[in-house]
This record gives structure tokens, C-alpha cells and sequence, in this order.
């Protein structure tokens, strides 16, 4: 019986192959959704390491701001663009818990995330939350939280405005869509609090500056940001 278990296991790959979300390519031994060879090629930014880095800049002279850092760099038609489409749009949820382990792994010995308090992923509005049924910024989030140790809060802030995707428009438009976007529904959540804010993909900063905008209303809360990407123009 034993020896009909590798048989098995091709025949089921023929139906269902199990490939890497980036390269396509058949995964072998303890490999799972995405290939040693892709792991190894996807372009890390390092800013983590760097002071005054490229994301921090990004919010100089919008939002008060104590750190932020990305993972990757994002280019389309990418490996790094295959995998976040594979968590977004083709329900690989475990590529979120993955990503946001190894993201975890990369800062956890940056001296500002000892003085973290919790994390928060960028909300979905609930229109939005009922058609993909999930938020794949909260699996990252919770992939992080498990190597940092930190809690994932998901319901201190609300998505109040379902907005158009962001995708085709100019900075201006993004800013202007993403207006008042944010509600903080439980302060208490937050108070006298260091918050870390999660998202994916960071192109112009929009959402991410409209959440904290909200989040840092409260007056006692300080806040960071880290996305698992950072989108070159």
C-alpha cells in the first residue's frame, strides 16, 4: 500500500499540480507554493538597515511617522507580482502566513521593533471583504505576529468607504479617493500605543497615509508601517 503512495501522489498532480506561484514550475521535496530558486531571486530592499530610507521618505511632510520598512521591490510582471496576484486573487492564503514569517525574520533584531506594541493590517472595506473573502494583508499580518510575538488587531479600525481600485489613477486621484476612507471604532484598542500598520503593496502611499491619519487622531498612539512590497515608478 505504502508503494503506491508516490503513484498516487503524480497521478494527483496531473489534476492538480503542485507549482510554484511565481515561476510555475513543479514543486519538489519540502517545498511549498513557492520554489527555492524563486525565494532566492525575489529582490529584497534591505531598508530596514538604512536610515531616512526610501519608504520613510515616501510620508515625509504627510504623516508623523516613528519607522517603516519593505520587503521587496515590486515590479510588474514580476516573480514578486505573480505571488502577491497568487495570495490576492487565487485564495493562497498560506503564501500571506509565509511571506509575513520571513519578513518577521528579516527586522525582528531592528532595536524600534522591540518598542512595538501590536499590529494592525490595512483594512478592507466589508464590500470588498465579501467578494474575495479575505484580507490578504491580515495573513501577512499574522505571519509576522507569530515570529515578533505581537498581536494582530482587526477590529480597532474600519474601513468606512468602499473606493474604487487605485490601480489606473494619478497620485492626486489616489489621495483625493482615499479621503476620510478610515474610522478608529475601538480607541481603547490603541491607546498609549506603538501600532504597526501592514500592507502588501505600497505604491503612492495613499491608503496607508488615510489609515494612519485616522489612527494617529487619537492623539496617544504612535505608528509605524511596513508593507511585504514596495512598487518602483
Amino acid at each position: 500500500m505504502t508503494s503506491l503512495l508516490p503513484w498516487a501522489t503524480k497521478i494527483a498532480n496531473l489534476f492538480y499540480p503542485n507549482i510554484c506561484q511565481a515561476c510555475a514550475k513543479e514543486l519538489v521535496g519540502n517545498e511549498n507554493s513557492i520554489c527555492v530558486a524563486c525565494w532566492k531571486d525575489l529582490p529584497e530592499t534591505k531598508f530596514h538597515l538604512q536610515i531616512n530610507n526610501p519608504m520613510e521618505q515616501k510620508f515625509w511632510g504627510r504623516i508623523p511617522i516613528e519607522y517603516a520598512t519593505s520587503m521587496y521591490y515590486f515590479n510588474k510582471d514580476a516573480r514578486i507580482q505573480d505571488i502577491l496576484h497568487a495570495l490576492k486573487y487565487r485564495k493562497n492564503t498560506d503564501i500571506g502566513l509565509m511571506l509575513g514569517r520571513k519578513f518577521a525574520e528579516e527586522i525582528k533584531m531592528c532595536t524600534w521593533i522591540g518598542d512595538i506594541d501590536c499590529l494592525i493590517p490595512i483594512p478592507l472595506s466589508k464590500k470588498k471583504t465579501q467578494l474575495r473573502g479575505y484580507n490578504q494583508s491580515e495573513y501577512i499580518a499574522k505571519g509576522m505576529g507569530e515570529v515578533l510575538n505581537l498581536e494582530v488587531i482587526t477590529t480597532a479600525v474600519e474601513r468606512i468607504k468602499h473606493t474604487e481600485t487605485q490601480t489606473s489613477k494619478t497620485r492626486a486621484e489616489r489621495l483625493d479617493n482615499m479621503k476620510a476612507a478610515f474610522e478608529v471604532k475601538e480607541p481603547s484598542m490603541l491607546n498609549q500605543k506603538h501600532v504597526l500598520l501592514i500592507d502588501d503593496v505600497i505604491t503612492t502611499g495613499a491608503t496607508l497615509e488615510s489609515c494612519a491619519e485616522a489612527i494617529l487622531k487619537q492623539g496617544n498612539t504612535k505608528l509605524s508601517i511596513a508593507t511585504l512590497a514596495y512598487a518602483i515608478d
